[in-house]
This record gives structure tokens, C-alpha cells and sequence, in this order.
């Protein structure tokens, strides 16, 4: 297969870091969009010194105009566009009753708005360029499930899930797929929160398995659901969760 181009949101560390590796390492051209430059630079580091090509545009993901920039350096500097990982997120931990609004309308910002520009701006990049490509949204397990103290996460993530399922059935008629990936607990800095709080046993035993998930697992996972092989899926949301959802 020729080197595809891969923007991945969010790629600075975790879930991110590791799909920017992956998708590397499999040969693609893989720009790294994150508002961290330090440590997304630190990405471009680990990529290239295992012979990779992948360059750096710091994004904050919350401004429609830096994700449209971000598609529109991505084709200058690599011609095309293949796959969108709108993938960055964040979370706040607090009562619904308690919560501090500033801290709601910046998750919903990044987690909700974040993925729509992403979507938007991607989708009409492929358009323009007649590109068949696939856009792969991080929605989570807490899009079908409750949760205590973590309200604008949950909400966003529910938004995730049906702008997947809406704009697959839009984009459909160019040949663009979307995907939305929903997994459980993984061991990223997102839920340092929790391991701060001493939550880490109460994790791993909501995974079938008792263990947080690994964020290269997830990141296997986005790659293969990217390729033409996976080209029946669409406007599904694939729970990569080790069974989380599956007895709660």
C-alpha cells in the first residue's frame, strides 16, 4: 500500500502519541496537530528517529480557523489528506451542580466542537480533492453509560457518537467513510484525575480483563479500522473497550 497522509489530533501524548507511531510505522506521512508544541514536537522526535515522516502544526482544536489552517497546511506540505483523527480531548472532574461553567464550555469546546470542525474541515478538503478518505472520531464508552463527576465529558462524548452516525450518512455520496471509536478505561494522562483520587482498583476492574487498557491497543485498532479493509464500516461507533460496556 503507497504512504497515505494522517492527521491526528490530540497526537502530543496518550491515545494520540501512540496513533501518530503506529500509523508511522506502517509507512503513512503523519502530521501531528496538538495545542502542547513541546511535547508534540516530542511525537515528531520519536517518529523520526525510528525513520518515520510526520511534521508538527500546533492547533487548538476549539477555533474552527486553526483546524481548517491545520487541513490546509497538512495538503501543502503532503498533497492530500487520508485520514482525520479528530481525536483531542480533555476532561474536568465535578458534581453537575458544582461545576464551574467556564469548565464546561472549554470541554465542549475541545471534546464536541473540536471533533465538528474536524469533520467539517477534513470532509470538505476530501471533497475538493476527490479523496475517498476516513475520518475517525474518539466518542467513549461513556457515550451509552453515566458516570459520576464527569457531566461535560459525558455530554460531549454523546454529541460525538451521533455527529459520527449523521455525518457518515452524509458524506457517504463522496466516498468519505466515518467512524467513531468508543473506548473504555485507558491509561492515559486524561484519567489522572481518578488515579489521583485513588480510583486506579475501581478502573481496572470495570475492564473485563482487570487491567486499563494500553493506548497502542487502541491505536492498532484506528489503524486497521482506516484501511480498505475495514471499508464496510461506516458510521458505526466500535467499542474499543475490553468488554467495558458489556456487563454494567
Amino acid at each position: 500500500m503507497s504512504a497515505r497522509v494522517a492527521v491526528i489530533t490530540g497526537g502530543a501524548s496518550g491515545i494520540g502519541r501512540e496513533t501518530c507511531l503506529k500509523f508511522a510505522r506502517e509507512g503513512d506521512q503523519v502530521v501531528v496537530a496538538d495545542i502542547n508544541e513541546a511535547k508534540g514536537l516530542e511525537t515528531i522526535d520519536l517518529i523520526k528517529s525510528e525513520g518515520g515522516d510526520a511534521a508538527f502544526v500546533k492547533t487548538d482544536v476549539s477555533k474552527f480557523e486553526e483546524i481548517d489552517a491545520l487541513v490546509n497546511q497538512t495538503v501543502d506540505i503532503y498533497g492530500s489528506i487520508d485520514v482525520m483523527f479528530n481525536n483531542a480531548a480533555i476532561g474536568t472532574l465535578g458534581h453537575v451542580l458544582s461545576l464551574n461553567i467556564e469548565d464546561y464550555l472549554r470541554v465542549i469546546g475541545v471534546n464536541q466542537h473540536g471533533v465538528a470542525y474536524g469533520i467539517i474541515a477534513a470532509g470538505r478538503k476530501m471533497r475538493d480533492l476527490n479523496v475517498e478518505g476516513v475520518i475517525i472520531n474518539t466518542s467513549s464508552v461513556f457515550a451509552y453509560l453515566a458516570n459520576f463527576g464527569t457531566f461535560p465529558y459525558l455530554a460531549s462524548k454523546g454529541a460525538v457518537r451521533m455527529m459520527t452516525q449523521t455525518a457518515a450518512l452524509e458524506l457517504a455520496q463522496n466516498g468519505i467513510r466515518v467512524v467513531g471509536i468508543a473506548p473504555g478505561g485507558v491509561d492515559t494522562p486524561i484519567i489522572q484525575g481518578y488515579k489521583d483520587a485513588g480510583m486506579t482498583q475501581k478502573l481496572t476492574e470495570q475492564q473485563m480483563r482487570k487491567e486499563l487498557i494500553r493506548p497502542e491497543k487502541i491505536a492498532d485498532a484506528v489503524y486497521l479500522l482506516s484501511l480498505k479493509e475495514a471499508d464496510v464500516i461506516n458510521g458505526s461507533i466500535v467499542m474499543l473497550d475490553d468488554g467495558y460496556a458489556s456487563f454494567k
